[in-house]
Parts: structure tokens; C-alpha cells; sequence
């Protein structure tokens, strides 16, 4: 009794084009990663705190968490600019759904999506605004 060679070989195939999205995957344009890396830097250097799912982080816990969540998306090939990454990854959790907040010394905690995309208007409009203090 001779196999069948398309059926001894599909499940091989199948591997390979499962695989193929991940082998794919493009790292973000390096103009874009700059950005994301300093309102990380933005971040990590504020005085700021950081709530997912109703825990307040410190901005280092914060940058930490993000970072893997763009590390993850990257690989999806998900996110291939800074606006995406605030959305996809630093707006809400992706487990729960809950919206992440910022919140700085005694100000009223606001939406992460709203402070870092006021941080990124800045690092836009201003070279070397990653140095720049957090208002």
C-alpha cells in the first residue's frame, strides 16, 4: 500500500504557512521605534505614575510593561507606527480592556492615550524633547 505524497506532506506545509507571518515579521521603520523610545524615555524619566488594572506602577514598571507589549506586537507584525503603538499597546490592557492612566505628582490621573500622545505632539514639535521635564 503506497501513501499518498500530498497528504504525507500537508501537515509540513501547514507548518510552513503558519510559520510564514512570524518569519515575516518586519521590525517597526527606525523613525517610528525613535519616537516610541522617547516617550518611553519620557516616561521612565517622569515623576509619574502608571494604572493597569486598578494598580498604580512606577514609570520604570510602566516602560517595562509597554515594551513587552510592542515586543509582542511586533512580532504580530501589528504596529508599524507610534500612533499604533499608543493605541494597540499603551491605551488599555489587553486582558481585561480597562483604559491605562497616567497620573503625575497631585494632578488629576488622565487617560495614558491623551498623555502620550501630548508627549509624542511634543517630541515632534522639538528636538530633543525627550530631555524635556513631564508637565
Amino acid at each position: 500500500m503506497r501513501s499518498n505524497p500530498v497528504a504525507r506532506f500537508a501537515p509540513l506545509a501547514l507548518s510552513a504557512l503558519l510559520a510564514a507571518p512570524v518569519l515575516s515579521a518586519a521590525p517597526l521603520p527606525a523613525s517610528q521605534r525613535s519616537e516610541i523610545d522617547a516617550l518611553m524615555a519620557m516616561l521612565q524619566s517622569s515623576a509619574c505614575e502608571f494604572n493597569r488594572n486598578d494598580t498604580w506602577h512606577n514609570a520604570a514598571e510602566a516602560k517595562t510593561h509597554l515594551l513587552r507589549k510592542l515586543d509582542y506586537l511586533e512580532g504580530k507584525d501589528a504596529v508599524r507606527s507610534t500612533e499604533q503603538f499608543i493605541e494597540l499597546a499603551a491605551s488599555k490592557s489587553s486582558l481585561s480592556g480597562q483604559t491605562y492612566q497616567v497620573r503625575c505628582g497631585s494632578a488629576a490621573a488622565v487617560d495614558s492615550k491623551v498623555w502620550l500622545t501630548m508627549q509624542l505632539k511634543r517630541i515632534r514639535s522639538t528636538p530633543g524633547t525627550a530631555a524635556l521635564p513631564v508637565r
